[in-house]
């Protein structure tokens, strides 16, 4: 039976670094790796999606949750040594399970990763690898979520994918409210009016600029993500009317 032709072909996947913490969501837990990795994998030879990740380091230090006498700029590069420490752990889970990977950071890290080249990645996600970026954009006062909207603009994605602990945008928070409704459909006005708050402004402001959409779905049915990049509607898709 002939294959299923991908509505995505080019994806950049967004994952929070709270996936990768042991079940209060901090620290490392290295069999989350090796899950996530596996199940990643089986998807990209499924589909042959060009598949590059962006990862967050809440598991291990959020800038925003900085001791008081850490100024604001060095939290923020802390955390995104925190990325580099994720993205590192991935990168192995990825090439020990037979996948071909390159972990790019966005300041040079010589000794662990190449620092981030846009044609280079885009080369590499050509040739079939998967492409990690960490370090956010290497500069203080932004979170993964707008790097992560700003390399899906650079590389030329067709979709950003986010993948949450809930199944898409709700209207408050699902966790503390039973009554909020999930969205399926917003475009990118709506979620910046309505302070929808399941990624940043900026990343959204991006997005709509380049036209870009972008998709919310739950993590703990990352299996999912094959059918989404086939064109199944699941989760939230944010975009143009």
């Amino acid at each position: 039976m002939a294959q299923r032709k991908l509505k995505y072909k080019r994806v950049l996947l967004k994952l929070t670094g709270d996936l990768f913490g042991n079940k209060n969501g901090k620290g490392i837990n290295f069999d989350a790796f090796d899950e996530i990795s596996k199940k990643l994998i089986r998807i990209c030879k499924e589909t042959k999606v060009e598949l590059a990740i962006v990862v967050g380091g809440g598991n291990i230090f959020r800038g925003r949750e900085r001791a008081l006498h850490v100024d604001e700029p060095t939290a923020d590069y802390m955390g995104m040594l925190a990325t580099v420490i994720n993205g590192m752990a991935l990168q192995e889970a990825f090439e020990r399970h037979g996948m071909p990977t390159r972990m790019m950071t966005a300041f040079e890290i010589k000794a662990v990763a190449e620092p981030y080249i846009r044609r280079r990645a885009i080369r590499h996600l050509e040739k079939g690898r998967v492409v990690i970026f960490t370090a956010g954009i290497g500069s203080p006062f932004f979170t993964t979520d707008t790097g992560a909207a700003l390399r899906a603009t650079e590389i030329y994605c067709d979709v950003l994918i986010k993948a949450t602990n809930v199944d898409g945008i709700y209207s408050s928070d699902p966790l503390k409210n039973s009554d909020a409704k999930l969205h399926k459909k917003l475009n990118y006005n709506e979620v910046i009016k309505k302070e929808l708050q399941v990624m940043d402004t900026a990343a959204f402001t991006l997005c709509r600029k380049h036209k870009i959409p972008i998709i919310v779905f739950n993590i703990s049915r990352l299996n999912d993500l094959a059918k989404i990049i086939k064109g199944s509607k699941i989760g939230t898709i944010v975009c143009e009317d």
